[in-house]
């Protein structure tokens, strides 16, 4: 049980303290909803998932709502461990019994990390029911929120993802201006700033604080390995999880079976439970560490039982891992930006296994096809992706194909078939 004074103490020091100088992100989350609906930001740890919420309370503060009429709480506080939805509600009246004024007026709730409460789905429930109330919840875990929220909140909540910085935001953060037209300084500034980028990722700690980005790169595996995995999911085996991570990692961009990595354990003599393993992978899944992308079929049994292509929220984690490689740092940047974008994507192996990279779905349709290369200067390379494009555009019947490379632009006629090039610098500043 939370004590009164502890959440009147916490009120007051939000309201004293001034909001942190922020750097302004594409981050499209609105500040007006209706009334009944929540709004869940997800996203992995240390994303910027608080960041976001100090953006829109200085957006409120800007069209000029009183400060006194926002809350803030963070839940990864020690003092706030073991909180349950019944304090939420001490919360909720101790900021009426400093703000007797504000109980007939609009307030706006933000819950920083909301997974930590016990049963906390109640509260946010009661609170848009009866309250003039407009909630705002954070969590790191995406299926933790949207299974709580399927079953309590069904109908009742409006979520957004946010990831580490994409390109624009990192271009921002170094006080590059956006534009339709560079000039040739410009984009040469731009391509140096993406080489910087596609290496050290795009985690906020790390492109502030530069100096320190693999310990900060390391801290962040670490605390989401150990808070967000092991703590959450009561994990005892901590070694087979490690061995896990490491392997997933080393396999990014390529097919993962659980069965051979299952029987590789074995082969070592280390003792692990096939089931153990799906459902470390799930969990990894579930904080944002690694994406298991399925491969596209036309029957969903098809897709479900495919082995699995492994791509990591950040490229920061890639590199920390001794993974340098241009194409390989492409091809997962290009895959998380999909992400961002909410695109629908698979990838595709054709009947004589010729592979393409990531096929775009939209409304269950098939809108576009793109392959990832570093550079087509290669024959043997050009032959390779471009045959694999061809190949999926028909047999998916689609005819945008893409190939996103370092620096080749523009178009060509392949046996009939139009396929764009295009720069990995345009094409990440395209939205």
């Amino acid at each position: 049980m939370i004590k009164k004074e502890k959440w009147l103490e916490l009120i007051k020091d939000f309201h004293e303290k001034a909001i942190p100088s922020l750097i302004e992100r594409q981050i499209n989350i609105p500040i007006e909803v209706p009334l009944n609906r929540a709004v869940s930001i997800i996203g992995p740890r240390r994303a910027g998932k608080t960041y976001s919420m100090y953006l829109i309370i200085n957006r409120l503060l800007k069209d000029k709502i009183s400060f006194d009429r926002l809350i803030y709480i963070n839940f990864e506080r020690a003092d706030l461990e073991g909180c349950s939805s019944k304090d939420l509600v001490n919360m909720l009246e101790s900021f009426y019994e400093i703000y007797p004024k504000n109980k007939n007026k609009k307030i706006w709730l933000f819950l920083d990390e909301i997974q930590n409460v016990e049963k906390w789905e109640k509260f946010i429930r009661t609170v848009i029911d009866y309250e003039n109330v407009q909630v705002f919840i954070s969590g790191s875990s995406s299926k933790l929120l949207s299974r709580e929220i399927a079953t309590s909140l069904r109908g009742r909540t409006i979520t957004y993802s946010v990831f580490p910085f994409s390109f624009t935001d990192y271009l921002i953060a170094e006080k590059i201006k956006m534009k339709k037209y560079y000039s040739s300084s410009e984009k040469f500034r731009i391509i140096n700033k993406l080489k910087t980028y596609m290496q050290d990722g795009g985690y906020p700690e790390v492109i502030l604080y530069k100096k320190e980005k693999e310990k900060l790169l390391l801290d962040i595996v670490e605390t989401t390995v150990y808070r967000d995995v092991i703590e959450r999911y009561k994990i005892r085996n901590i070694k087979l999880l490690k061995l896990l991570i490491k392997s997933l990692i080393s396999s990014s961009q390529k097919e993962f079976s659980v069965h051979k990595f299952y029987n590789f354990l074995k082969s070592m003599g280390i003792k692990a439970g096939k089931n153990s393993l799906y459902n470390y992978v799930n969990a990894l899944n579930d904080v944002f560490f690694v994406f298991p992308l399925r491969k596209f079929s036309y029957s969903y049994k098809g897709a479900e039982q495919s082995l699995p292509k492994i791509y990591l929220i950040d490229n920061g984690l890639l590199t920390i891992n001794g993974i340098n490689g241009q194409g390989r740092l492409m091809e997962n940047l290009v895959f998380v930006e999909l992400i961002r974008r909410n695109k629908d994507v698979h990838y595709f192996k054709s009947v004589d296994n010729k592979e393409t990279d990531f096929v775009v779905l939209e409304k269950n349709k098939v809108k576009q096809l793109i392959q990832v290369t570093f550079s087509l200067d290669d024959f043997n390379t050009k032959e390779r992706e471009i045959k694999g494009l061809l190949k999926a555009g028909k047999e998916l019947n689609c005819s945008n194909l893409t190939v996103i490379t370092w620096d080749k632009e523009g178009e060509e006629k392949i046996k009939g078939k139009k396929i764009k090039y295009v720069c990995l610098w345009k094409w990440l500043l395209e939205n």
